[in-house]
């Protein structure tokens, strides 16, 4: 029988590379039913058992504020895990061990995997293990994640709690943690008020701890009656007064009280532990206010010089060979070869293997500055991105909460739009959801590497990365808009953890990189395949289904014609630039595949010559631009706009942010090409 262990612990704590450790090459990644979270688990390849690995989101708490700890505590209360293993920070032991007593207060069967002991060591701390096994009374066991140090016994230790453990186990009782007046409301609950309940309570202890603390998803799951609420707020109201505090503040007050207590009594600091860390010496250059937001862009740009420069080109033409000269010329003369009918051999060479070939050849390069963004944010670095922006953008009335959906907006748009769940406010959510999609999500990469190589090939890294700012400036100036009309609300508070610098793994660093650029080699062979190909048809047939000799005379090019004077005083009113993006919107990849299908290029690549060619006979650097800025900013793709929707829970808002995007395109990519136009510019 297959035994289920799930990983929790804080953000930073070292999760996700124990959770690699443990797993290597048998992880999977999917989504939990309903969300785009992502669901992580893997096979546990030290083990010759069958055991299950749950990573589980990084959460601080159990208290059901954001999707990430609702789908935390939903997994560990109704799935049951045969052991949850607690990832505690070995140099944050006190702020860890807040989610370690809300588990105990669970009475699952938890394991503490004590993590970082290399920093701690480094520090010349001291952490008594004993004291601290005898303190939660739970296993602990002390390791480095990141070297795989402790590892081994950390899952012997859970698969000998998960064999032994009986059905009546039971963890530390809740006086270890709460003090006697909140036993004693919770002992009355459990007595009075559950009993009278219709719904069968599993777990009696803290499900009356749940309802003395005011958990509204345990009130609703539970169907508490309104005379039992009544009852409630009565003991709730005693400890307020008692306390002078709002009963969720006495509830967590109590379990911090507990945590400080055991942190004062384990943890043994260095006597001369005063002096400045190498995080703090590092901090105080990159965090600097002066040269913060400098060091930010420098480094961004360098990142954009290697993934667009002498490394970046070399992989695609790698590609290009393989793909479009090597497969392209394989297939094409085997067809022949069988007798394949012209137009299949124009379908499967110019239209699928042309259309998927324009997209894979930007995967090395997507694949690399997914790497370095691993890097930036593995190493803590992301986390002081988005502490230096807030103070920038708090200054033009925005919180700073928003700049980490759209750091996450560079990868992608939907997983982006989905962590702005993290800001409490609704109208500082509604600001950021609309904001993300003016980021530079890696799906745009092949447009900007099309374009940059056919107009801009001596200063490609220069003109992507103008772009980039291009979309920050434009997210910046429409939040000071929005806010100042249809948004109008006080600015939230940000406060976030700045983890200490860490080393970044090399394995960790691939499987990140992986596990980001994955999802275009799966729109390759999913969305973009049957986009070709029905790129292909429509441009091969007219309304009539015959077979057409010029491609303006299809249905592609019909459509394109109706809707190509939108875009003529942007620059680019061609009608194959229209449908390209049309065709955006379903992915942005698309657009450079569908340019190579409607001008005849089976190669459309960023080397290959004849596309490029073919471009340069309809645009001009000037229009070029225009167009890579319209692409940067129009309507996201067809998954985000699913997203917008699923979370804005509102057809208007989700119509207001994709219109909104879109004129916002429209009316730069005109100043662009009007003004350029003005200045001379071509």
């Amino acid at each position: 029988m297959s035994l289920k262990f799930a990983l929790v612990g804080n953000p930073n704590c070292g999760k996700t590379t124990l959770f690699n450790e443990i797993t290597g090459s048998t992880q999977h990644v999917a989504n939990w039913p309903g969300v785009t979270i992502e669901k992580r688990e893997g096979k546990a390849k030290r083990l010759k058992e069958d055991v299950l690995i749950i990573d589980l989101p990084g959460i601080y708490s159990l208290s059901p504020y954001s999707m990430e700890e609702v789908i935390a505590r939903d997994y560990i209360v109704n799935q049951t895990p045969d052991i949850v293993i607690n990832i505690v920070d070995g140099t944050n032991i006190e702020r860890n061990l807040y989610l370690t007593t809300q588990l105990i207060e669970l009475g699952v069967n938890v394991i503490v995997a004590l993590n970082m002991m290399d920093s701690v060591d480094a520090k010349g701390d001291k952490i008594d293990l004993a004291t601290l096994e005898s303190s939660l009374n739970l296993p602990v066991v002390p390791i480095t994640a990141s070297k795989g140090k402790g590892v081994k016994e950390l899952l012997d230790r859970a698969l000998s709690v998960a064999q032994t453990a009986s059905s009546g186990h039971s963890s530390p009782q809740l006086q270890e943690i709460h003090n006697k007046s909140i036993i004693a409301s919770i002992e009355e609950i459990e007595s009075t008020i559950l009993p009278e309940l219709e719904s069968e309570v599993q777990n009696p202890r803290w499900t009356a701890l749940k309802l003395l603390e005011g958990d509204e998803k345990v009130q609703e799951a539970l169907k508490v009656p309104a005379s039992s609420l009544i009852r409630l707020k009565g003991y709730q109201e005693r400890l307020e007064k008692n306390f002078d505090m709002d009963i969720e503040t006495v509830i967590a007050d109590s379990r911090y009280q507990f945590t400080t207590k055991v942190a004062r009594k384990v943890v043994k600091k260095k006597a001369d532990n005063t002096h400045l860390t190498i995080s703090d010496k590092i901090d105080k250059v990159v965090t600097n206010r002066i040269l913060a937001i400098p060091l930010f862009l420098a480094l961004m740009f360098g990142i954009f010089s290697i993934t667009f420069g002498t490394i970046g080109s070399s992989t695609i033409d790698i590609v290009d060979v393989l793909v479009n000269e090597t497969i392209a010329g394989f297939v094409l003369t085997a067809l022949e070869g069988a007798g394949a009918a012209v137009w299949l051999q124009d379908l499967i060479v110019g239209g699928i293997i042309g259309g998927l070939g324009s997209m894979l050849v930007f995967v090395p390069q997507i694949m690399i500055l997914f790497f370095f963004l691993s890097v930036l944010e593995d190493t803590g670095y992301m986390a002081r991105a988005a502490f230096v922006m807030d103070r920038l953008l708090r200054k033009l009335g925005l919180s700073g909460k928003s700049f980490i959906p759209m750091l996450i907006g560079f990868g992608c748009t939907v997983p982006a739009v989905m962590s702005a769940r993290t800001l409490e406010n609704e109208k500082d959510r509604r600001l950021t959801i609309m904001l993300v999609p003016f980021m530079s999500c890696g799906a745009r990469l092949p447009i900007y590497a099309l374009y940059t190589a056919a107009f801009f090939a001596s200063n490609q890294t220069v003109v992507v990365f103008s772009l980039y700012i291009l979309g920050i400036i434009v997210a910046i100036l429409s939040g000071i808009l929005l806010k100042k009309t249809i948004l109008k609300g006080e600015v939230a508070p940000f406060v976030m953890e700045l983890p200490p610098y860490r080393i970044p793994t090399l394995k960790g660093l691939m499987i990140h990189m992986w596990d980001r650029g994955k999802g275009f080699v799966k729109k390759a062979g999913t969305i973009i395949f049957a986009a070709a190909v029905i790129i292909w048809f429509l441009q091969y047939f007219n309304f009539s289904f015959q077979a057409v000799s010029e491609p303006a005379e299809s249905m592609l090019g019909s459509i394109g014609g109706v809707i190509a004077p939108v875009f003529a005083p942007l620059g680019f009113g061609d009608w194959q630039s229209a449908v390209a993006l049309l065709t955006g919107f379903i992915a942005k990849e698309a657009v450079v595949s569908t340019m190579g299908i409607l001008h005849g290029v089976a190669e459309a690549t960023e080397s290959s010559t004849d596309l490029i060619t073919a471009l340069q006979t309809v645009f001009t650097p000037l229009t070029a631009y225009a167009f890579m800025a319209f692409s940067l900013l129009y309507l996201p793709c067809m998954a985000a706009f699913a997203t917008i929707k699923r979370e804005m829970n509102s057809w208007k808002w989700t119509m207001i942010t994709i219109g909104y995007s879109t004129g916002v395109a429209w009316l730069v990519a005109f100043l662009i090409f009007q003004i350029g136009k003005m200045l001379g510019f071509s």
